[in-house]
């Protein structure tokens, strides 16, 4: 799910639970702490990505719409940028292989829906 479909989701969340008189249940901080891999002190997810509505709408045409990279990059994503997160997503393959299976909330899957070979290294053909 895309980081800013979760924070809108919350904030929804949050609204549904005041208007019903109920105390929020997603702590607000939660939601507008800037993201962090908290891998560091100080270290902030922006230092090493793109804001999260230009990934966001990247990774949705990547995932979703099933464009490869000439196509995202013809429809006006920054080249670069494209390489270096196709290159993150497919790379990071083997990691989605490992999780449980999770409730599909979306057209496409990490899985079943997108299947891609991590055996013979196969990577996003450039253009």
């Amino acid at each position: 799910m895309p980081k800013t479909l979760v924070w809108e989701l919350s904030r929804w969340r949050n609204a549904e639970a005041s208007r019903l008189g109920a105390t929020p249940p997603i702590p607000e901080n939660s939601i507008t702490k800037p993201p962090s891999a908290e891998l560091a002190p100080g270290q902030m997810d922006t230092d090493s990505l793109p804001p999260y509505e230009v990934l966001d709408a990247l990774l949705d045409d990547y995932v979703e719409q099933d464009m490869g990279t000439a196509e995202l990059i013809a429809a006006g994503h920054d080249p670069e940028l494209v390489e270096r997160v196709v290159r993150l997503v497919d790379t990071a393959e083997y990691k989605r292989r490992q999780y449980p299976p999770g409730p599909k909330i979306s057209q496409k899957n990490f899985g079943r829906d997108r299947r891609l070979p991590i055996t013979n290294r196969w990577r996003e053909p450039r253009p």
